[in-house]
């Protein structure tokens, strides 16, 4: 027990401000998670949930007597819905990378096939995310959270990225973008500097895992686009030959065509 309430107060002094031990290496987690799921590994997620527990603990500060003394409840509530999608999420991506493994190519190594999300799962997610912060706003304000509209746009911003990462849209990077621009303002003014120098690293970082993504995504269209299904070619055999109408030549030249049209 002893151990825990020594971590719990560990700090250290930069510039003559007290900064949270436990912030700075929940932090390291979460870039470590971050780092994960760009590299669409299933180890991403208990990686990120070690770190929400840790960052949960900093937010309330009320109730864990942190040097800021502010509870950010929308922060805290975010660390809550990281562990519960990161459940989901390590399921799901320990799941499709079982399917994956049947897969030819580079494919089999990964947990999650980067690809867009359809127009009504991104009318969804501006819908919801502008329905969260309003709800979630309020109630942060009732709760006397410390900046309550931008707590909720964050809240809600990390909930829809976070469920987008899991099912392996694109888009959740441009989520995270939209979270950082909101984040690191709030946080510096809050007195969190370690969580607010993250976010700043978070913003180079999320522009490059979407790139990455983004580019991922073109790569495996193409491979399946020019890739040639073999079951659907020995059946194309089967068929033409059965014909016998039109001779080897006719049979050759109708399998050649339906092989490079897949």
């Amino acid at each position: 027990m002893s151990l825990l309430v020594s971590f719990l107060d560990a700090q250290l002094m930069i510039g003559g401000i007290p900064i949270l031990w436990r912030e700075i290496i929940g932090n390291v987690f979460g870039l470590a998670a971050a780092i994960g799921g760009m590299r669409r590994v299933v180890w991403a997620w208990p990686v990120g949930i070690v770190g929400n527990l840790t960052l949960l603990t900093v937010f309330l500060g009320g109730v864990f007597h942190t040097p800021q003394d502010i509870d950010l409840y929308g922060q805290a509530g975010r660390q809550v819905m990281f562990l519960a999608v990161g459940v989901y999420g390590w399921w799901r991506w320990s799941r499709d990378k079982r399917l994956n493994a049947a897969l030819p190519g580079e494919v089999r190594a990964v947990a999650v096939r980067p690809h867009w999300a359809t127009g009504r799962q991104r009318a969804g997610l501006v819908v919801g995310m502008l329905v969260g912060t309003l709800v979630f706003g309020w109630i942060f304000s009732e709760l006397g959270s410390w900046g309550p509209w931008a707590d909720a746009w964050i809240f809600t911003g990390s909930v829809l990225a976070t469920y987008g990462m899991a099912r392996g849209w694109t888009e959740f990077w441009l989520l995270w973008i939209a979270v950082d621009i909101v984040g690191v303002p709030l946080l510096l003014r809050a007195g969190y500097y370690p969580s607010a120098a993250l976010y700043l690293v978070y913003g180079a970082f999320v522009v490059w895992g979407f790139v990455v993504w983004w580019r991922v995504d073109l790569a495996e269209r193409g491979d399946e686009a020019g890739r040639v299904d073999p079951d659907a070619a020995e059946q194309d055999v089967a068929r033409v030959a059965g014909s016998g109408a039109d001779g080897p030549g006719r049979v050759g030249q109708q399998v050649t065509a339906s092989g490079s049209a897949r």
